[in-house]
């Protein structure tokens, strides 16, 4: 949050209330958790208080650390496809748009989500979880993939396949970059 005494934004509640129920359910202190994650015990107590929303890239390495999917952090419902999820805007991260489009599905081992990177923003992520892919459509604009230390270019109705249990990273090549990415969480 940006202003002393300022109201938790409805992405910043969702991901508190998760990171606080995935806790509780494995009994995990702070501790143990900021172990498991690679994120500090106090930044997560900031997060869980609704004090700190976290980066892209924070919340990233906290949804892997936990083994959860990082659309279970977005939304309250997690069960149905739905095209009115709000586009989700963290507010360190003005660069970026993450739209919900199917949140994890334990039958399938999937989540689908639209992004949006403008101003030629770079977004960079840890490796998820060993065997994870992303499948990626782009729908509009020029997306550059970083994928093995390289970037490769990706122009509108191209894809590639990325394996997201290795460091990675998408940056926009255009102004406005939009394209839809399918995680796939090995079983």
């Amino acid at each position: 949050m940006t202003k002393a005494n300022a109201q938790p934004s409805a992405i910043s509640k969702n991901i508190a209330r998760q990171l606080q129920s995935v806790r509780k359910a494995r009994e995990l202190s702070l501790d143990k958790t900021a172990k498991l994650t690679g994120v500090s015990k106090a930044m997560l107590g900031q997060i869980e208080r609704g004090e700190s929303s976290p980066t892209i890239a924070t919340l990233w390495k906290i949804a892997t650390g936990l083994e959860c999917s990082f659309s279970s952090f977005l939304s309250n419902d997690i069960t149905e496809p739905t095209s009115q999820h709000a586009d989700n805007k963290f507010a360190n991260d003005p660069n970026v748009t993450i739209k919900t489009l199917f949140p994890f599905n334990p039958a399938t081992q999937f989540e689908m989500f639209e992004l949006c990177l403008t101003d030629f923003h770079e977004q960079h992520s840890s490796a998820h979880q060993l065997g994870v892919t992303e499948h990626i459509h782009v729908l509009q604009g020029k997306l550059g993939v970083l994928q093995d230390g390289q970037w490769n270019t990706y122009q509108a109705l191209e894809q590639c396949i990325l394996r997201a249990d290795q460091p990675h990273g998408y940056r926009d090549e255009l102004g406005e970059t939009r394209f839809v990415v399918v995680i796939h969480y090995p079983t």
